[in-house]
Parts: C-alpha cells; sequence; structure tokens
C-alpha cells in the first residue's frame, strides 16, 4: 500500500477515535491509548489527526505521547519484553536479568531489534513483588525468573 494511502486510512480511523471521545473531559489520553491499541504504535499521520481534530498543537500531543513510557511513536517488535526495573525486582536480581537482556539482545531499552523479533521496554512495577524478580513476555507475565528461565524467554522472543 502506498505511504499516501496508509496514511489516509490511519487519518480516516484517527479521525473516527477523535469523534467518540470529543465530548469526554480531558480526550487526550483515551485517544492516544485507543489509536495505539488499534495500529500498535502511534504513527505521523495519527498525531496530526489528533492534534487537528483537539485544536491542539502538534507539538503538544508529540509531547505527551513521548512523555508516558507506554506510548510508542514506533512500531514494536513482534515480541514485546518488559523487564521490571522497581525495587523489588532489583533487590532479588533483577539488574542481572535486564543487562543480561541488553547484552544478549543487543538492544538498549526502548529499541527494537534490526530483525523486527523484539522490543525491550523497561516497566516500573508489575505487580510480582513476590515473585521477583519478573518480566512481561507480550501479555504473560513472569516471575522468580533465573538463569535458565530467562534463558528460554529469550530464545522465545528471538523468533
Amino acid at each position: 500500500m502506498p505511504v499516501q494511502d496508509q496514511d489516509a486510512r490511519i487519518a480516516e480511523q484517527t479521525r473516527l477515535v477523535v469523534e467518540r471521545h470529543a465530548t469526554t473531559e480531558g480526550p487526550l489520553l483515551p485517544i492516544l491509548h485507543e489509536v495505539q491499541e488499534e495500529f500498535g504504535w502511534l504513527p505521523p499521520a495519527a498525531l496530526r489527526t489528533i492534534a487537528e481534530g483537539l485544536n491542539l498543537g502538534r507539538a503538544e500531543v508529540h509531547g505527551v505521547a513521548t512523555f508516558y513510557h507506554d506510548f510508542r511513536t514506533e512500531p514494536a517488535g513482534r515480541h514485546r519484553l518488559k523487564i521490571c526495573r522497581a525495587e523489588a525486582c532489583q533487590a532479588m536480581g533483577g539488574e542481572r536479568i535486564a543487562e543480561r537482556a541488553r547484552a544478549e539482545l543487543g538492544l538498549d531499552w526502548h529499541e527494537t531489534a534490526a530483525d523486527g523479533s523484539v522490543t525491550l521496554e523497561p516497566v516500573y512495577c508489575l505487580g510480582l513483588c513476590a515473585c521477583a524478580p519478573a518480566a512481561m513476555v507480550d501479555d504473560r507475565l513472569e516471575g522468580r525468573l533465573d538463569a535458565d528461565r530467562f534463558a528460554r524467554i529469550l530464545a522465545e522472543v528471538r523468533t
């Protein structure tokens, strides 16, 4: 699909989302969440459409979209590996898990592998403090990570 057609499709779908939230108070965050749910990320055409629809500056919409770590302004990989960076996980070896992931995947936080296999993201609590260290692979929670369990996770996300 040509880029212009794709941008037009994204803009039209985003316009519908903006219209659904037009009468709610503080609609920007719900709109950003719904658009990201729709496309998997926040394409530039969507951000332009949101700014126009809410009568906001594009810089303001971009600022909000880039302020929150859960919003992505680039497509994520096929797998999303989130590693908990909260205190309980760090106390139970989470830092070693995080460094291993960064080293073996060759990625820094918020980066996606060149082959599109995985995006590495920090998260600041998964609610699994009693099962620390913890991670999330796509939508699946993983607790009590040790070297062997984490090796299996790394193998899984490289596919």
